[in-house]
C-alpha cells in the first residue's frame, strides 16, 4: 500500500485527516531525515499494519539503514518507557519516582544516528503513547539541541495525524466486521 492508497482508504468523513497527511508529507520545519523518521516512528506507534506498511514504503527510502534501525529502536524503547514512566507519573505513591527504573535502555545513549533525531522520534512515540514524563524529557532534549518550537510542533502534528489515520482505519475495520457478522 502506498501513501496515496492509504489516503484513498480514508472515508469522506476523515477528509481533514487526508488533507493533513498530504500537507505534512511536505513539512519544511523538519529536515528530510527528521520528517521521514517521524512518519515511520508514528506509524510504528500506531500499531496499524497498513499504516506501517504505507508510510515505510513512502518514507523508508529517505532514511539510511542506520536511521531506519534507530527509528525502530526509538519506537521499541519508548513502547516500554512510556508505560513505566507514565505509571511513575500517574500513581499517587511518590516513592516510585526515586527508585531506579532497572530497565535496559542503552540505545538512548548510543542510537547510531544524530542524537537530536533519535530524541525527536522518541518524542513522537511518546506523544502517541501519552507519557507526559517522556514528552517533557524528549522535548527538553530536542530544544536544548537547537530544534525550535516549530520543528517540535511539526513532529507532534505528524504523530497526531498518523495516529488519526490508524484510528479511522481501525474503526472502519471494526464497523465492517460488525456488519459482516450481522449479515
Amino acid at each position: 500500500m502506498s501513501i496515496e492508497a492509504l489516503k484513498m482508504a480514508l472515508p469522506d468523513y476523515a477528509r481533514d485527516i487526508r488533507l493533513n497527511l498530504s500537507s505534512l508529507a511536505d513539512e519544511t520545519a523538519l529536515d528530510r531525515e527528521q520528517r521521514a523518521g517521524c512518519f515511520i516512528a508514528a506509524a510504528l506507534a500506531s500499531r496499524n499494519p497498513a499504516v506501517i506498511q504505507a508510510l515505510t514504503v513512502e518514507f523508508g527510502a529517505q532514511l539510511s539503514p542506520e536511521a531506519l534501525q534507530a527509528v525502530k529502536a526509538a519506537a521499541a524503547v519508548m513502547a516500554m518507557n512510556n508505560i513505566y514512566y507514565r505509571f511513575v507519573h500517574l500513581v499517587a505513591a511518590k516513592d516510585y519516582a526515586g527508585m531506579p527504573a532497572k530497565l535496559r535502555m542503552n540505545v538512548i545513549g548510543k542510537p547510531g544516528v544524530d542524537k537530536v533525531n533519535f530524541e525527536l522520534w522518541s518524542l513522537v512515540v511518546s506523544a502517541i503513547n501519552g507519557c507526559g514524563t517522556c514528552l517533557d524529557a524528549h522535548e527538553r532534549a530536542v530544544r536544548q539541541a537547537g530544534l525550535g518550537a516549530e520543528a517540535v510542533q511539526a513532529a507532534v502534528r505528524i504523530a497526531a495525524v498518523v495516529h488519526a489515520v490508524a484510528a479511522v482505519l481501525d474503526g472502519e475495520a471494526g464497523f465492517a466486521a460488525r456488519h459482516a457478522a450481522a449479515a
